[in-house]
């Protein structure tokens, strides 16, 4: 060997020995990636013990511990993780973290937001890449420390993929160190906490039969504009509760409650009550006549569409279980068992939905305002029949303050006592209900 080969050749050893130093104590700041200990195919990395030498892994009488608010992970949502190091020895604290699939350990689960002590790097799944700053063509993040701690416990920000991925694995590898400035005498510990998907919003199922016109009003099968209707099925909702007052945009009733949504032909229906095996709501306008589709959405998660039928009127008239119409005088029921009989010349006031248009028009979903002339009239022929009789009707429309309420305020004709037959037809259609008034003199 010639002297100019000696000296390259002892220059370059010089060099390497210069080295050395520097990449072990730029360590402080971070270590290059790959220092977790996943045990990936192919791709089994090393952990800190690599430069740390002098005792084994988890061989230091200490250990680190991986917390999380629970066992599973909600897709998408940032969510805390906690190192906790526990090492009598230790006087600063270093660590390496990265997230991956459980079916695939080469690949990201997630990605990290580091604090100001913290830090991010990036690398592909080859233990030889050292990483560096993220960019497009890094497939594995690892979230570190920037300087070391003081402190033993360390949180870290992780936000999973924005779909449930099944199991995701956190892995860590943390550095009890002595802050002597050498290598030997820090204690490496490892370990890992694999997290589930949360359980995801259950789908709503619409049962079979179960979209009808409200129960108290004669409860049709199908719908109409404006009508009042009840959804029954299971996981229609994840909680239970009526509108309020906050719920309204000035006059128009909601769309949306409790995370609730339901639409009929494609359009918004406007929800009053919400439960997991009931929905209230009313049907929007413009929804068409013929078979339309019903869809229940809750949490983000859309039940099967179901066909009903609809029709430009649907009406029925407010009646009590025993088949007797619910007559009112004031707040008082009156013209059935157990209440006062109505006799001939009465006035008295039922309620209905489903009646169709008024003069002037109240849109679905609005909550009916005094008129400024005239009433709210229904446009659509009423025919009201009691006892074989028609009675005087003084109001028939919307009263003012509620959302699709009908009242028709009727005089009782001249006819006998007893039990009378009250039917109803909407532009000369009968609506099917068979309801009965008592008069008495």
């Amino acid at each position: 060997m010639t002297r100019r080969e000696q000296f390259s050749k002892l220059a370059k050893f010089a060099v390497g020995l210069a080295a050395v130093p520097v990449l072990l104590w730029a360590y402080s700041s971070g270590p290059e990636a790959h220092k977790t200990g996943v045990p990936a195919p192919g791709n089994n990395e090393p952990t800190c013990v690599l430069c740390h030498s002098g005792t084994a892994l988890n061989g230091g009488g200490g250990k680190v511990t991986l917390t999380a608010s629970g066992n599973s992970y909600t897709p998408g949502q940032k969510q805390t993780l906690t190192i906790t190091v526990t090492d009598s020895a230790a006087k600063v604290y270093g660590f390496q973290a990265t997230a991956r699939l459980a079916s695939d350990l080469n690949q990201q689960a997630g990605s990290f937001t580091p604090s100001a002590s913290q830090q991010v790097i990036c690398a592909t799944p080859s233990v030889n890449d050292a990483g560096g700053p993220c960019s497009g063509n890094s497939t594995l993040q690892f979230i570190e420390h920037r300087q070391p701690s003081t402190s033993n416990v360390i949180n870290i920000d992780w936000t999973p993929p924005a779909a449930a991925s099944g199991d995701i694995t956190i892995y860590v590898s943390a550095n009890a160190a002595n802050r002597d400035g050498q290598t030997s005498g820090d204690h490496i510990y490892n370990t890992s906490l694999t997290l589930t998907a949360a359980s995801a919003t259950p789908k709503p199922v619409i049962a079979e039969g179960g979209i009808i016109s409200a129960a108290a009003f004669g409860a049709f099968k199908g719908v109409s504009p404006g009508t009042w209707v009840e959804i029954y099925g299971s996981n229609l909702s994840a909680t239970t509760g009526e509108w309020s007052g906050g719920d309204f945009n000035g006059t128009t009733a909601p769309t949306k409650l409790g995370g609730v949504t339901v639409t009929i032909a494609g359009k918004s229906a406007f929800i009053r009550y919400i439960s997991p095996g009931q929905v209230n709501v009313q049907a929007p306008d413009g929804i068409g006549t013929g078979p339309v589709q019903v869809v229940v959405t809750s949490q983000d998660v859309a039940s099967d569409p179901v066909n009903i039928t609809a029709y430009n009127t649907l009406p029925g008239l407010l009646q009590l279980g025993n088949g007797y119409v619910a007559a009112f005088q004031g707040s008082t029921i009156v013209g059935s068992p157990g209440f006062a009989p109505v006799k001939p010349g009465d006035t008295i006031v039922l309620y209905g939905i489903g009646f169709g248009p008024t003069n002037p028009l109240v849109p679905a979903g609005q909550i009916t305002p005094a008129p400024a002339s005239g009433q709210n009239t229904i446009t659509s022929a009423l025919g009201i029949v009691i006892g074989g009789s028609s009675p005087t009707m003084s109001y028939q429309g919307l009263p003012p303050g509620f959302v699709g309420l009908y009242q028709f305020n009727l005089t009782v004709p001249s006819i006998p006592d007893g039990d009378q037959p009250l039917t109803v037809a909407v532009g000369g259609n009968p609506n099917g209900q068979s309801l009965k008034l008592t008069v008495k003199r």
